[in-house]
């Protein structure tokens, strides 16, 4: 499967996460414990991967030190958040707003990831998806309070995204190790510190219900188990700042699932705002001029 392939199937897999994690949510499961379930799945999912393939494990304590890290900056921490967002504002929200991922990459990008380049056709690309975002979230109406804290709670997780994607490319995505194991070690990693904090923050978990539990399920299976292992192939292929923006797509499929399936709201700005984001995807994706041509 070729980058383009990667990116609309990664995009689609992610983009049915909101609708996941609010169904989890709503059955009353807390954030940090969504986190966990999502992280435990997605780690057991991956070992299969990784036996499937004979894929070799990373032994080296560098290698695992470097997952640890990442483990906070693209698992813990933001699924945390985004779990904690979406008790406070409905999943098409929250997938918008994950948009903004490319923005925070790009910052981090520049500063960690020696190379990397931005040209002013795909800084103008990332802009006008970010002003895409304002036009989906309607910024014109207002927000109340529990929209701004679910909002923030959001964002928080696209900026530790955003640095995640940067010390992936830096630090944990070279090397021989296949993607898969990366993303099993990882995970794992996640899973450890998510399984340390869980019972402090919000004690032993309940019984949500059969559908919740699907939902977790798929939400760690697919949607961290696999979708990392194409995530990683993605970082690899294309850097960070194109990987990243996959978010463009998600508020596509996390609007239409959210309309489809949880009956969520969408005015007409979503789908105007829906457009804009997509030229936008379409200029950052566009190849750099060759300079060294005379």
């Amino acid at each position: 499967m070729g980058s383009t392939g990667k990116f609309v199937l990664l995009s689609a897999i992610w983009g049915s996460s909101f609708a996941l994690i609010e169904v989890a949510v709503d059955a009353g499961v807390p954030p940090v414990q969504v986190a966990l379930a999502r992280c435990l799945f997605g780690a057991l999912a991956l070992w299969v991967v990784c036996a499937a393939q004979g894929a070799a494990v990373p032994r080296d304590p560098r290698t695992w030190g470097h997952a640890a890290v990442v483990a906070v900056l693209l698992n813990s921490v933001p699924f945390t958040l985004l779990a904690h967002g979406e008790s406070k504002v409905d999943s098409v929200l929250a997938g918008v707003l994950n948009a903004t991922t490319p923005l925070t990459t790009l910052a981090f990008a520049l500063l960690v990831v020696p190379g990397e380049r931005v040209t002013r056709t795909r800084l103008a690309g990332l802009l006008l998806g970010f002003a895409g975002v304002l036009v989906l979230l309607g910024v014109w109406r207002g927000l109340d309070g529990d929209v701004l804290a679910g909002g923030l709670a959001c964002l928080g997780a696209t900026t530790c995204y955003g640095a995640g994607f940067a010390y992936t490319r830096r630090f944990f995505s070279g090397g021989p190790h296949r993607a898969s194991a990366l993303s099993a070690v990882q995970v794992t990693c996640a899973t450890v510190q998510l399984a340390v904090a869980a019972p402090v923050l919000s004690g032993p978990p309940a019984w949500p219900g059969a559908l919740a539990v699907l939902a977790l399920l798929v939400l760690g299976a697919v949607g961290t188990g696999y979708a990392y292992v194409l995530n990683l192939d993605l970082i690899r292929e294309a850097g960070p700042t194109v990987a990243a923006t996959v978010t463009y797509v998600t508020p596509l499929w996390s609007t239409a699932l959210g309309v489809l399936l949880l009956s969520e709201p969408a005015g007409w700005h979503t789908f105007v705002g829906g457009a804009v984001v997509v030229s936008g995807i379409l200029l950052t994706r566009r190849p750099a001029p060759d300079r060294t041509r005379t």
